[in-house]
């Protein structure tokens, strides 16, 4: 299936339906009386979090996304029927954004419904406004209009672990070697040209998801090579782990590589270098001398990092390396889980054209 992580929709919620003027008309009933129905509430839109989706594909082809009107009022009070509700599947991690100023909307995290847009109120019927003083009204709400404009979807895969590194680093050898899953791995840059999630199990902790995305090199941050289109999926994970090639024959040398990562993280988002993370030197099979790769571990821990000697081939280094990352993943989720919620009520708005004074000085001024 083909990889989408970015899509531009068009949703708009329900309209509310009109209210009705109408009046009984009844034999033994003389004078008769106001009975327009209410119109019906519009279709609100939501959207869903579905742990079997993993891509924004379905949405590239289906761009408009409009959730059913509601009914209008008739008479013999009857209620106009409400619109169905939209609902849209989505992959957990989807951002909405709004298309005109890029300010973030929504974001789907769990596997429940998010209200997206509610539907517009339906109208009141002229039953609703007779009084003592008004037992006859000739007039009714028409239905507030619903939520109407473009989004943009983003997706950032939600995964515990981020792999980070240049192309050719090792990473599409490292997940397939430690989980079930089957990147392309080939000896030229830029293999991976999606994102792609493994499942890591270990015996005495528990299973965690490792993420690979592709390549990075200078310049990333502002769209070169694969660009930053790629980087956001790294910003969910609890940790990222930095791979850097010491067999020699990568085209930088890894103290390089190293200061390149950790500059590109920065400018695409310095909450970035606020993750836990680690480093490891990989490929460590074709390694013949290692004097050269002690000098390298001493300048990494110097500057405060974690690092690890690992081959993907022989698993050397492996087992250590995994679990280092499963203790992390478990400190991190039990943060989130001691983590008191803070919720904040928001008062709803108050639309005066709603009221019942308001509506019936704005209905008395269109009859004069």
């Amino acid at each position: 299936m083909k990889f989408v992580d970015s899509v531009k929709i068009h949703v708009r919620s329900g309209n509310g339906g009109a209210g009705c003027t109408a009046f009984r008309r009844e034999k033994y009933i003389p004078h008769g009386g106001p009975d327009g129905g209410d119109g019906g509430k519009g279709g609100d839109v939501f959207l869903v979090g579905d742990l079997g989706k993993n891509t924004l594909l379905d949405l590239s082809f289906q761009q408009h996304q409009h959730a059913e009107h509601g009914a209008s009022g008739s008479g013999s009070d009857k209620h106009g029927r409400n619109g169905k509700d939209l609902h849209i599947r989505v992959p957990l991690g989807t951002v909405v954004k709004d298309i005109e100023t890029g300010e973030i909307i929504l974001e789907v995290v769990e596997t429940k419904e998010y209200l997206l847009f509610p539907g517009g109120r339906g109208g009141r019927g002229n039953a609703r406004f007779k009084t003592s003083t008004n037992r006859a009204p000739e007039y009714h709400q028409s239905g507030e209009e619903g939520h109407d404009c473009w989004v943009r979807l983003e997706l950032k895969l939600m995964a515990d672990v981020g792999l980070v590194g240049f192309p050719n680093a090792g990473k599409s050898t490292l997940i397939s070697s430690v989980s079930q899953a089957r990147p392309k791995i080939a000896d030229y840059p830029f293999t991976t040209l999606v994102p792609q999630l493994g499942v890591v199990k270990i015996t005495d902790l528990d299973p965690f998801v490792i993420a690979d995305i592709p390549g990075i090199i200078a310049g990333a941050h502002d769209g070169r090579g694969l660009g930053d289109r790629f980087l956001r999926h790294i910003e969910r994970t609890a940790s990222l782990l930095l791979l850097l090639d010491v067999s020699g024959f990568s085209e930088n040398p890894p103290e390089e590589e190293y200061a390149t990562l950790i500059e590109e993280l920065e400018l695409f988002s310095p909450k970035l270098l606020e993750k836990s993370r680690a480093i490891a030197l990989t490929k460590m099979d074709s390694v013949a001398d290692d004097d050269e790769l002690d000098e390298l571990q001493k300048f990494l821990e110097a500057a405060g990092e974690t690092v690890f000697r690992v081959s993907s081939v022989s698993k050397n280094g492996i087992p250590e390396l995994l679990h280092y990352l499963g203790e992390v993943v478990k400190k991190e989720r039990l943060l989130e889980t001691d983590t008191p919620l803070k919720i904040e009520e928001v008062p709803l708005p108050v639309d005066s054209i709603w009221d019942d004074f308001s509506w019936q000085i704005l209905c008395w001024k269109h009859i004069l």
